[in-house]
Parts: structure tokens; C-alpha cells; sequence
């Protein structure tokens, strides 16, 4: 007789004891993809190389950028504490001549008082800390002789301007007081962006480093190669030039000696920006190999902005501390026309600038932990350069 029990399809038993061999091998399959979901986030986790190479140097511009507002705040800094200082001076001088106003007013009063000259009323006005309530009472006025009312109103016009120095040294005092916070802001975020980029690096393996070292001299590399580019473009700019101008001469003696004179016009204003340009660079150069530090401004240490300020100065142009104000302190010239002594800016946010030494190169403190060095203005791409300003 046969069953009427419906036979079980083979493999979908799941829980009870007898497994059959495709639900093992389901379950293998299962446990094997855990342990690879769980090793999975462990490599995910780890940055790529150029992952790493990209939030570091983007670490070190945000560094830079702090820097730079750094450097701002010093300078404010410095300036609401110069003023701060001169006007508690100049109150301590108006509060010894208001004393001694005083003084003489009083000494007016005990004699009125000693030969009954004056009513007591008088007195009290004269030795009064605010005597000026007092102006509108005309008979106390009448008593006074007319020595005595140039010594009272003396006294009044010194107390009010002492009062209004006294008022502008608290607001100095407080600016002086915002001024410093913004420097310890900028100071810490400074040393945060650093901290964040050597820790980047210490994670580094021997192996990363050498692959990282390879592919910045490939960027080297490439900077060298666009410099040389611009150092032709420029040499040809040059020579068009001098061909036309060597053209002009030719025409201009060829139509008579008056007008001979006229081919070097020009030539005074370049040479006089040459000859500063030169003592600039020469300034520059002398500092090759000195460290970049944040803030530095020599003459061990550089930060950019300080060895650009630092480098003009030698030559007798006073250039402002920060990048923010140097790009202002100058005429905008054309990346291709650049000359030697210009200042080369860097980034949107202009938070780098380098002097240009000519053929596509400069000379700049890059980054901490690196020294002034001579340098292609391509060092981080052509896209990174800003502007090039003439300053003198």
C-alpha cells in the first residue's frame, strides 16, 4: 500500500539536527562574508596614499592661512598696545595738571575765605570735584575776580578733556584686550593644523614615505618643467622686445638726431626698480637655509610673508606684515611679464607669497619643517599662483 505522506524537498531544513549539505555550505558561505564584512571597514578605514598627501598639505595651508591672521592680530595687537600706553601717559600728565589747577583754586578760595572776601558757597564751589554745577549761579560769578575766572575755567576745560582721554584709554584698553584673543585664537589653530599633519604623517610606513617622497619629486619634476616654459616665454618676450625697440632706433636716426634721444624714456624707472629689486634678492638669497617658523620675521626664521617683508626692507621699501596687505602694496603685473624682486601670491585666499628671482622661479619659506629655499612658482600647480605684484 502505498504512503500518502508527502516526501520533504531535499535542502530546506534549516534548524533541526540533520543539516543537509547545501544549507552547510549556505551557512559556511554566511559565516565566511561576516568575517569578511567585519575586516572590511578596517581597510576602508585607512586612507589612500594621495588621501593622505592631500589633507596634509591641506592641513599645512589652513596653517598657513592661521598664520597669516596670526600675524595680523600681532600686529593689532602691538599697534592697541602702543596706543593704550600713550594714552595712559597722557592722562597720567592731564590728571597731575588737573591737580595741580586744583591745587590753585584752592589756594584762591582759603584766601577769600581768610580775609572774608568770599561766602563759604565760594570755597566749596572751588574745591568742588564738579564745579561746573556751579557756573550758572551769576552772583557767585560776579565775586570773582578775573584772574580767578581764567583759573576756573582752566580747570573746567582740563577736567572735561581729562575725562575724555581717560574714556579713550578704557575703549583702547578693551580693543587691546579683543586683540589678544584673537591672537591666542589664531595662535592655537595654528598648532592644532600642525599637530593634525605630523600625526597624519607619523602614521606613515617606511614603504608610504618612500612612495609619498616619489611623488612629490614627480611634482618637482613637473614645477621644473613649467618654470622652464615660463623662463622661454619670457626670454622671447624679451628679445621681441629689444628687436623693436632696436628697429626704432634704427628708424629714428635714420630720420635725423632729434629724434635720437627719445629710445630710453623708460629706461630710468626700470632701473631704479632693478637696482632695489637686486638689493631685495641679494637679502633673500643670504637667507637660504634658514628655518620657516610660523610668526618668524628674522633673522633666524622666516615665515613667508616675514621673509618677503624682511627682503624689501633691506632695499628701502617698507612692505605691510601680512600677505592679506602685501598683495595691496603694489602694482598687479601679468605672470608673464614678472621680473625679478616681484612678489609672487598663492591660492584664493592669498595666504602664501614668494619672491620671484626670474626663469619661473622664487625664492620662499614654504611650510614648517622646511627652510627657505629657491623654487619653481609652479611648486603646487599652476592653478595655486594668485597674482604676481610689483612693489616699488
Amino acid at each position: 500500500m502505498a504512503s500518502h505522506r508527502k516526501s520533504r524537498p531535499t535542502g530546506t531544513r534549516v534548524a533541526g539536527i540533520r543539516t543537509p549539505a547545501l544549507a552547510t555550505a549556505a551557512l559556511t558561505s554566511v559565516a565566511l562574508l561576516s568575517q569578511s564584512a567585519n575586516a572590511a571597514p578596517e581597510a576602508d578605514d585607512k586612507p589612500s596614499l594621495e588621501e593622505v598627501e592631500k589633507k596634509v598639505d591641506d592641513l599645512y595651508r589652513q596653517a598657513g592661512s592661521a598664520t597669516e591672521k596670526y600675524n595680523a592680530a600681532k600686529e593689532k595687537t602691538a599697534k592697541q598696545r602702543k596706543r593704550a600706553d600713550a594714552l595712559i601717559d597722557d592722562v597720567a600728565k592731564r590728571t597731575q595738571k588737573l591737580n595741580e589747577a586744583r591745587e590753585k583754586l584752592g589756594s584762591f578760595a582759603s584766601a577769600q575765605y581768610r580775609t572774608g572776601a568770599a561766602a563759604p558757597d565760594t570755597a566749596t564751589f572751588l574745591l568742588a570735584d564738579t564745579p561746573q554745577d556751579y557756573f550758572d549761579q551769576t552772583q557767585l560769578m560776579d565775586r570773582m575776580t578775573g584772574r580767578q575766572k581764567v583759573a576756573v575755567d582752566d580747570y573746567i576745560a582740563q577736567q572735561s578733556e581729562t575725562m575724555e582721554k581717560r574714556q579713550e584709554a578704557t575703549e583702547s584698553l578693551e580693543a587691546l584686550t579683543e586683540s589678544q584673543g584673537d591672537l591666542k585664537t589664531a595662535k592655537a589653530t595654528v598648532q592644532r593644523k600642525l599637530a593634525a599633519a605630523r600625526e597624519l604623517m607619523s602614521r606613515l610606513t617606511a614603504e608610504e614615505k618612500a612612495r609619498l617622497a616619489a611623488i612629490e619629486k614627480q611634482k618637482q619634476e613637473e614645477a621644473a618643467r613649467k618654470a622652464d616654459e615660463l623662463a622661454r616665454q619670457q626670454a622671447a618676450q624679451r628679445q621681441a622686445q629689444e628687436d623693436a625697440a632696436q628697429q626704432q632706433d634704427s628708424g629714428s636716426s635714420s630720420s635725423g638726431s632729434a629724434g635720437s634721444g627719445s629710445s630710453t624714456s623708460t629706461a630710468p624707472a626700470d632701473s631704479s626698480y632693478a637696482t632695489k629689486a637686486d638689493k631685495a634678492l641679494a637679502f633673500a638669497r643670504a637667507q637660504i637655509g634658514k628655518p620657516y617658523v610660523w610668526g618668524a620675521v628674522g633673522p633666524g626664521s622666516y615665515d613667508c610673508s616675514g621673509l618677503t617683508q624682511a627682503a624689501w626692507k633691506a632695499a628701502g621699501v617698507d612692505l605691510p606684515r601680512t600677505t592679506y596687505d602685501q598683495v595691496n602694496a603694489g602694482t598687479t603685473v601679468p605672470l608673464s611679464q614678472a621680473q625679478p624682486g616681484d612678489l609672487v601670491f598663492f591660492y584664493d585666499d592669498v595666504t602664501h607669497v614668494g619672491i620671484y628671482i626670474g626663469n619661473g622661479m622664487m625664492i620662499h619659506a614654504p611650510k614648517p619643517g622646511t627652510y627657505v629655499r629657491e623654487e619653481s612658482i609652479y611648486y603646487d600647480g599652476e592653478s595655486a599662483i594668485h597674482s604676481v605684484v610689483r612693489p616699488a
